[in-house]
């Protein structure tokens, strides 16, 4: 077979090789030519999968290495049997561990702590459920909103969008759609924005669109919201550096990007592909992840604050403040030159490990901490009796 794909996708000449020819190219470059006699085509969200890129094709298989696939016209490739496959959670670990990193930052910056405040999830699939379950062992009030999920299971732990406006953080994890009942383009629009309360935080790591960002400029600066941390922005490359300016953090649309998530990406398109082609699994996902170099973090048996120790374990090993101070250099550059700026720096970002990958050192048996490590995956060896 030949397989086409996204160079930036890790390990797929690994995983795919064994296949058939891989053609490897940047995400631009895959055009309808570059399909010619394709038999598959792996992608991520760089690409707009679509008639104008498929037409003429023989294309049998797509797959993204991504979580979202609002940049893939699924009606068209079930209209010509094209077999589909995404990665549905693959860095939900990731992006629960940026949310919040950015919010001990903010606590840390501002003199509160997280316990006692309540945070809204809007979009409770893969990550929202993880960032409630954390959440709530960190001992915050955590609200649900998911109207497809409280449709389909009638649970009442769901509760209106209308409800989430009071909370202290809104935390939105959810599909870009502009159709529907549930549609999500600029869910979060000037009148929306303006029911939050005031001096709030609300941080999107799901899709630009789903916040009106023109709105969310002006409400910054009326107080509600108050605080703004963004990942995700409209008309992505070219952002807006006025609405950056006025984010307490924001970032290149890597809140997923850890190396495990990327892993999982492949993996996930991986078993679809040898599943839809009937060939055999053999590439071993989970041996190709190389252990970090600072596994081991050590807590002594004495500390001030649980939440503190939490804190400054989650920062340390992924400071959203790095990449927040690299995304705000684009202001310094030319207009025409922003473009490219953000883009490097996701195409050429250090994908950072989760933290399953580390070891918590833990002398102290306060139920609080240790339960609040385990939710965020951390391994804990108890060391207070040694």
């Amino acid at each position: 077979m030949k397989i086409v794909v996204d160079q930036k996708i890790p390990f797929v000449e690994e995983a795919f090789g064994e296949f058939g020819e891989i053609a490897k190219y940047d995400s631009r470059a895959i055009d309808n030519a570059a399909l010619k006699d394709a038999d598959a085509l792996l992608v991520r969200s760089e690409t707009k999968v679509n008639e104008k890129l498929l037409a003429g094709s023989k294309l049998k298989f797509v797959g993204t290495a991504t979580i979202g696939t609002d940049h893939v016209d699924i009606d068209y490739l079930k209209s010509h049997g094209i077999a589909f496959a995404s990665a549905p959670g693959c860095n939900s670990n990731a992006v629960v561990q940026y949310v919040f990193s950015a919010l001990f930052t903010l606590a840390e910056r501002n003199g509160f702590t997280l316990k006692g405040k309540t945070i809204g999830v809007v979009g409770v699939g893969n990550i929202g459920r993880k960032i409630t379950r954390v959440g709530r062992k960190l001992g915050m009030n955590v609200l649900q909103n998911d109207p497809p999920l409280a449709r389909a299971t009638g649970d009442a732990c769901f509760v209106q969008l209308d409800n989430l406006m009071e909370a202290d953080f809104i935390t939105i994890h959810v599909p870009y759609t502009k159709t529907g009942p549930d549609a999500t383009h600029h869910l979060f629009d000037a009148v929306r924005l303006s029911r939050m309360k005031h001096g709030s935080t609300i941080i999107n790591t799901s899709r630009g669109s789903v916040v009106d960002n023109q709105a969310l400029k002006s409400a910054l600066s009326n107080g509600a919201p108050g605080v703004a941390v963004l990942d995700v922005w409209e008309n992505e490359p070219g952002i807006d550096i006025d609405l950056l300016a006025k984010c307490a953090i924001g970032t290149q649309h890597i809140a997923g990007y850890s190396i495990d998530g990327k892993v999982n990406a492949t993996r996930m398109i991986y078993e679809a592909f040898c599943g839809h082609f009937g060939l055999k699994q053999s590439w071993d996902a989970g041996a190709v992840i190389a252990p970090p170099k600072v596994p081991l973090l050590k807590v002594g048996p004495r500390y001030s604050s649980s939440e503190e120790v939490v804190s400054e374990l989650v920062r340390s090993c992924y400071d959203i403040t790095k990449d927040d101070a690299s995304l705000r250099k684009i202001a310094q550059l030319a207009p025409d030159e922003r473009g490219g700026y953000f883009k490097g720096l996701r195409g050429n970002y250090v994908f950072r490990y989760e933290f399953s990958n580390m070891t918590v050192a833990l002398q102290s048996d306060d139920k609080f901490l240790n339960e609040a490590l385990e939710a965020f995956k951390f391994k804990v060896t108890d060391t207070k009796a040694s």
